[in-house]
Order: structure tokens, then C-alpha cells, then sequence
């Protein structure tokens, strides 16, 4: 742990940070020094049928310490940040302290901000919403938004693209106004201790291929076969990284060697817009250098 940061047992800890850049080893750390409970704030993490391709913690990992929020939805489930938040809301019921690690933006700035409280999209509109992308690219969907939502939004990111068209067709009111009705947060920022950590490309890419090959070693092939007879590139689930590609390799679509270039690839851009939005959201959340933890 990085001798300076001072932690106490009872305020709540966050930990946001891109992908393998040591957020979990330093949750655990934490959790097992001064106590809590680790709490997974990664979209993809939550998923059942996915615990190496996503990096889960161990079943020895969590048997060691309290792990919530971790495998615990069926990979057909479109879970949502609303759904997080209420899960998250429990446990602060429940008076441990909690370390909230995770890689998911959304997730943190959710908690500590505030969510618009936009009803579901029906799942006809979503089934739309995914086939008109499909067909028609990201264009297609941002020329049907409004102004305020299209400056908000990361309009290189599909998934928000396509959320923020469904809850237009759906509500007939751009995301940005619902978002502008938001409550106020589940966590204040002021009541939390709030780490974000800094991975610089030239330190975090090598990590990336390492671990990635790490994953493979430990069975990521054979988790992405028991995977493949229900996998639908439309479920959320099927959105870990590394998964199309590996689904393509036991298709016969390419090779292990391209399937595991094209899973390296992706993550390191994942990564790379995960720092961006850091960099723009987290700008009062105190910095740590992952080559130091």
C-alpha cells in the first residue's frame, strides 16, 4: 500500500482504475489490513458465466475476504447501474465498510453524483436500437438525438449512442434532460475516500499482453467453450473482452494466435478510453501511480 495514503475503518474507499493496472490486488490489500467488504464496481464482472476472461477474483480470493456483487447475474440478465446502485445501497445498510473497486466510470460517478432516475427500455425498443446499429452504424442513432444529449454524450462509444436513443424513442425526452433531473447521490464524494489510479500506456500495455496470456494458461479457451452455445453478441455479457474473439478462434474464423493479437488490441483500447474518462471525470479524486502500489 502506498506508505502516504492514510485509511481509516470506517469511511468508504474507492478504487477506480483501467484494466490490469493492480485496482483489485490494492482493494484486497486494503480490506485485509483495515478491514470491509470488496465491492465489484465492473460492469462485466457481475456476470456468472465469466470469472477469468474478466479477471474475477479467485474462489480462494474470496473465501479470504467479503466479496459482494461479483458472478452473481445469469449471463442472458441485462443488468443495469440502477440495479448496481440499489445492490451497493444494501450493503451500506449493512454498516461495513465497503471498498468499491471497479473500472466502470458510469458506476462511480453514479454513486457519487447521482442517477437519473430514466425508466427501463422495453425490450423490443432495445432489440431496434441493437439491429439499427448493426445496420446502420453509430451515425444513424446520433442524427435522431438532441443537441443537449449529443454534447454530452461519448458519441465513440456505442453502448452509450445506442442507450441514449433508446431512452429517446422510449420516454420521447433526451437523456441529457433526464440526467439534469438527477437526485442527489447514494455517496456523497466528501464521505468517501476516493483513489483513482493513474497506468501510463508504456506501463500498462506489457501488463496487458501478460495477463491476457495468463488467462489463457489458466482456461480462458475452455471457459469461452462452455460459453459458446448460448453466446449472442447482443447480451451484455457477451461484451467481455476477449470473448468474440475467442469465440471466432472456435469457429474456425482465425487462429489462436490472431484470436489472442485481437483480444490484446482491444483491451489496450478499452484501457485507453478508460483513462480518458478518468482524466475528465475523476479530476478531485486523488491520483496514485500504479508502478508505485
Amino acid at each position: 500500500m502506498k506508505p502516504s495514503l492514510q485509511i481509516d475503518r470506517s469511511t468508504p474507499v474507492l478504487i477506480a482504475g483501467p484494466t490490469a493496472s493492480g485496482k483489485s490486488a490494492l482493494a484486497m490489500e486494503i480490506a485485509g489490513r483495515k478491514g470491509g467488504v470488496i465491492v465489484n464496481a465492473d460492469a462485466i464482472q457481475v456476470y456468472e458465466n465469466w470469472r477469468i476472461l474478466t479477471a474475477r477474483p479467485t474462489p480462494e480470493e474470496e473465501a479470504a475476504l467479503p466479496h459482494r456483487l461479483y458472478g452473481h447475474v445469469a449471463y442472458d440478465d441485462a443488468y443495469s447501474v440502477g440495479r448496481w446502485l440499489r445492490e451497493v445501497a444494501g450493503i451500506l445498510r449493512g454498516g461495513e465498510r465497503p471498498v468499491i473497486v471497479g473500472g466502470t466510470g458510469l458506476y462511480f460517478s453514479a454513486l457519487t453524483e447521482g442517477l437519473a432516475e430514466i425508466p427501463a427500455t422495453p425490450p423490443e425498443l432495445r432489440r431496434a436500437a441493437t439491429e439499427r446499429l448493426a445496420e446502420k452504424g453509430l451515425e444513424a442513432l446520433l442524427a435522431e438525438l438532441d443537441a443537449d444529449t449529443l454534447a454530452r454524450i461519448d458519441r465513440r462509444n456505442p453502448m452509450r449512442v445506442q442507450r441514449a436513443w433508446e431512452v429517446q424513442k422510449a420516454t420521447g425526452r433526451g437523456i441529457a434532460a433526464w440526467q439534469d433531473a438527477t437526485p442527489p447521490p447514494l455517496l456523497p464524494p466528501e464521505q468517501a475516500l476516493r483513489l483513482v489510479i493513474e497506468a501510463p500506456k508504456n506501463w500498462l500495455d506489457p501488463r496487458i499482453a501478460t495477463r491476457f496470456d495468463r488467462m489463457l494458461a489458466q482456461g480462458a479457451l475452455e471457459e469461452v467453450r462452455r460459453n459458446l452455445p448460448a453466446f449472442d453478441p447482443a447480451q451484455p455479457s457477451a461484451k467481455a473482452i476477449g470473448a468474440p474473439e475467442l469465440v471466432a478462434h472456435l469457429r474456425g474464423e482465425m487462429t489462436q494466435e490472431a484470436a489472442r493479437e485481437a483480444a490484446i488490441t482491444a483491451t489496450r483500447r478499452f484501457a485507453k478510453r478508460q483513462r480518458t474518462w478518468f482524466r475528465a471525470r475523476m479530476r478531485g479524486w486523488t491520483a496514485l501511480d500504479a508502478a508505485d502500489l
